[in-house]
């Protein structure tokens, strides 16, 4: 005997004690897959006999049974369910998550259970109770189906126990295994000869024959083995729906053609089975055209529309099809709720001034990872939003008739022949003053639901990375209070790993231990760049304002950006942004930059100078202030202890005070000398990162990425190209901008890497910070192992900043170099993958959420607890 079950199914095993439930379970099941009451009372009770915790221990069941249901993983509910009422909120937790209930009973004789029970080593009940069971199952018998059941499966001897085979069936959505290429093909509303017209531009060779019968019949292939798929309502309104219905049968029959039902067809049939119908909204010219049809005809068309499934999911789950659209919840699973949301879409019961029902706009909150492509709704234009995409394009009220290409991409369409039927309701454009009576939402709010608690992003370059609930918070926070327009906000740089600790004389960092980083991990060439001492900035700027709008969705006449690594504006002056970003802009157009990228807009990666244009508040409250206490304080000790080794004696006090200590006048003189000459070197290391900016003048950009131009993320392009690029296209004849020094170093080389230590000597002796060492191609993996995407290396003079200033003393710098790097390391690389994914969601326009879930994760992540001098 075999049990046909559906692949996403609730089970309940149905039976008395003694029927043998737990073994026909692990028999046919995987252990995951049940649940059983026993279990639940172990867990709630450390006893699975205690029948006094049946009530939380069914709690415990349902809420298990709930979570699988809900991720749509096929669950078996291991417990007597002899009684209606323990089955009816298992049954609801089938309806609530839209899945298929089974019942399969073992309806075994009463003796063969009172003897089972007998021989049970773990647990028996009491005779009465099998008795009770029983005489509860018979009850129970001929109600299941009423009561919800689906399938019912009833095994009434051992026999038949034994030989049941259970075999899972793929629910009739589930065509995940089929990957296209498709051509999915909206409403076509008997608009027979613009089908005809929109499938020869795809490329469809369509044929008109005679069948059998010596009826009109088509041939209609795609010399590709493409695949269309209709959305539906491909009845009514229209001049020929005859043979539009035809055309789509005879591709479907043939195997050329999937085909969803929509409203309009599923009306249809009801009226061809002699269903109560009004006849409105185009149907009665369908019954008029359909009139001349032979009844043959339109016994085949009750079939194939009674025959279409209510959606289907394709491309291993990439791509979703239904007539109205499918809510993520829905998409695979098989219900009464399913097929009417498929249908109609979701409607709040109320009608507008046209008389049509007023629709929820379920695209506006849509966060599913596969691409839903529908019609139902007409539209003047494809409206794509949040991985959805209306291909309705009104052909039958004087529109276009459209297919979306996949996995192209790509669009097709045709104009309507004429306008064959007025729409109830304006849509087109030169109907765009008509009045319009449902709420019109702002697409690009945001949903704080899609960022707030523990997260899990997946990305291309690291898997999974998780995101802690509180850092989420404290991400949170800054973006909403501080953060700009986050349409902008496409990206946000990495933090940064240093080196390896140097163990050389009064080092802290050296090239040689970046260089040795890479060449252990197989990556030969590196490049070494100058590290500016400014602000990393993100600078976006389009070619105009028209494209700011077209392309980011930012109209407040504002043609870029340039924001800090949290996602602030970098200028508090929007006049100072707008005249810097204009500076920019005219140099990548003399330069003919949007013309060689063919694109309208760049992300850059930059540093801004000077540091003190960003951090002058840090740089007068902290560094400032702490440089001239510390000079005063420490040329103060000094002077004094020269005046007193110039006496040979100390004053009383100080005298004491040494002779107590044991301390030698001279020594003590030494050491503060030393100690007010690093002050002074600690002045003189961050005053040269600083100058007073009073104008644009004043300021400097050095470009280093050209991180993304529309269609295009160009991280597979080397670091040198990027550096290239920016000399030739961004650091032309304008003081404001200027590129980046480098060098290529091939780490396998003893000569070539005292040349990359000995450019970087002279960088850092002339004051520079240090430099970033990166390996040539911008992503690199060892294995499976993501590379650092650069790690810098910091000069003996700039660490003084970051350190303070006497952190070159013998003990500071033992202590210094057990610093650790792990955890830094581990937030570069995530927010390095969460950067490039934010990077190529955009390019790929998916939606703004998409592409903010990563850009938030980085700024959650920068609130983990890491050492900021590293």
């Amino acid at each position: 005997m075999e049990l046909m079950l559906p692949e996403l199914s609730l089970v309940l095993l149905i039976g008395p004690s003694g029927c043998g439930k737990s073994t026909f379970a692990r028999r046919h099941f995987k252990p995951t897959e049940v649940i059983s009451s026993d279990f639940c009372r172990g867990l709630v009770a450390d006893d699975e006999n205690d029948q006094a915790v049946n009530n939380p221990a069914f709690e415990v069941l349902h809420y298990i049974a709930g979570k699988r249901l809900q991720l749509g993983k096929l669950t078996v509910v291991d417990a007597t369910n002899v009684q209606e009422a323990a089955r009816k909120p298992l049954l609801q937790l089938a309806r609530d998550h839209h899945c298929i209930p089974v019942a399969i009973v073992l309806n075994l004789p009463e003796r063969v259970c009172q003897d089972r029970n007998k021989s049970r080593t773990d647990r028996q009940v009491g005779d009465y109770v099998i008795k009770n069971h029983i005489a509860q199952l018979r009850r129970s018998l001929r109600n299941l189906r009423k009561e919800g059941f689906r399938q019912v499966y009833v095994l009434n001897s051992p026999e038949e126990v034994e030989q049941v085979q259970c075999r899972r069936q793929p629910l009739w959505n589930n065509l995940k295994h089929e990957h296209g290429p498709f051509d999915i093909i909206g409403d076509v509303h008997g608009c027979f000869a613009e089908l005809k017209m929109l499938l020869a531009n795809m490329g469809y060779m369509v044929e008109e024959t005679v069948d059998a019968a010596g009826e009109k019949d088509f041939r209609a292939a795609h010399p590709d083995g493409r695949k269309a798929i209709f959305l539906g309502d491909l009845v009514d309104r229209g001049p020929r729906t005859a043979d539009t219905l035809k055309l789509v049968m005879a591709m479907v029959r043939d195997g050329n053609a999937l085909c969803v039902p929509g409203n309009h067809d599923v009306k249809l049939l009801k009226k061809l089975k002699g269903g109560n119908v009004q006849v409105t909204h185009g149907l009665g010219e369908t019954l008029a055209q359909l009139e001349s049809e032979s009844p043959a005809f339109i016994a085949k068309v009750k079939l194939f529309i009674d025959g279409l499934i209510s959606h289907y999911v394709l491309d291993d789950g990439k791509l979703v099809v239904a007539h109205a659209g499918m809510k993520e919840n829905l998409q695979g699973r098989g219900s009464g709720k399913v097929r009417d949301f498929a249908l109609y879409g979701e409607t709040s019961g109320e009608t507008d001034s046209y008389g049509l029902p007023v629709r929820y706009d379920w695209a506006a909150d849509y966060r599913g990872r596969a691409t839903v492509v529908y019609g139902h709704t007409p539209q003047a234009a494809v409206a794509e939003l949040n991985n959805t995409i209306n291909i309705d394009t009104g052909c039958v009220f004087g529109g276009k008739l459209t297919a979306y290409r996949y996995p192209e991409k790509s669009f097709s369409e045709v104009k309507a022949l004429q306008t064959y039927y007025e729409p109830a309701k304006p849509f087109l454009p030169e109907d765009a003053q008509a009045p319009l009576t449902e709420p019109q939402r702002d697409h690009n709010i945001l949903d704080i639901q899609d960022v707030l608690g523990k997260r899990v992003i997946g990305t291309r370059l690291y898997s999974n990375i998780m995101v802690r609930e509180e850092n989420a918070m404290a991400a949170l926070e800054v973006m909403s209070r501080f953060a700009a327009d986050p349409r902008w906000l496409i990206y946000l740089p990495p933090t940064m790993s240093p080196t390896e600790t140097s163990h050389a004389e009064g080092m802290l960092e050296h090239p040689d231990e970046a260089f040795a980083y890479f060449r252990a991990r197989g990556v030969d060439r590196v490049v070494c760049e100058q590290k500016h001492m400014g602000s990393r900035a993100v600078v976006i700027v389009c070619k105009d304002q028209a494209a700011a709008a077209a392309r980011f969705g930012v109209a407040d006449g504002s043609a870029g950006i340039c924001y800090t690594r949290t996602g602030r504006h970098f200028f508090d002056n929007s006049d100072l942004e707008a005249a810097f970003l204009e500076r920019l802009r005219q140099v990548l157009t003399r330069s003919g930059f949007w013309q060689d990228f063919t694109t309208d807009w760049v992300c850059l990666d930059c540093e801004l100078m000077p540091w003190s244009a960003k951090a002058q508040a840090l740089l007068t409250e902290q560094y400032a202030a702490v440089g001239r206490a510390g000079r005063v304080a420490l040329d103060e000790a000094a002077a004094l202890l020269r005046q007193a080794a110039a006496h040979e004696r100390l004053p009383r006090a100080v005298d004491r005070e040494a002779s107590g200590q044991n301390a030698d006048i001279r020594a003590l003189l030494q050491r503060f000398t030393e100690r007010s000459a690093m002050m002074h070197q600690y002045v003189e290391a961050y005053r040269s990162y600083c100058w007073p900016v009073d104008s644009i003048e004043d300021l400097r950009l050095a470009p280093f990425h050209i991180l993304a131009t529309e269609g295009k993320a160009h991280t597979d392009q080397n670091h040198l190209w990027h550096m290239n690029a920016v000399a030739k296209y961004c650091a032309g004849e304008d003081a404001l901008f200027m590129p980046t020094n480098h060098i290529v170093v091939d780490v396998t080389k003893e000569e070539d890497t005292a040349r990359g230590v000995a450019w970087w000597s002279d960088l850092t002796a002339a004051g520079g910070e240090g430099m970033v060492v990166k390996p040539c191609d911008f992503i690199v993996k060892n294995g499976r192992e993501l590379l650092q995407p650069a790690v810098k290396c910091r000069g003996r003079k700039y660490l003084r900043i970051i350190y303070g200033p006497e952190y070159t003393l013998a003990e500071n710098l033992e202590r210094l170099r057990q610093r650790g790097l792990g955890k830094k390391r581990s937030l570069a690389l995530k927010e390095f993958a969460l950067g490039v994914e934010a990077l190529e969601r955009f390019v790929r326009q998916e939606p703004l959420h998409r592409i903010h879930e990563c850009v938030f994760a980085v700024l959650a992540l920068e609130s983990e607890p890491v050492d900021p001098r590293l």
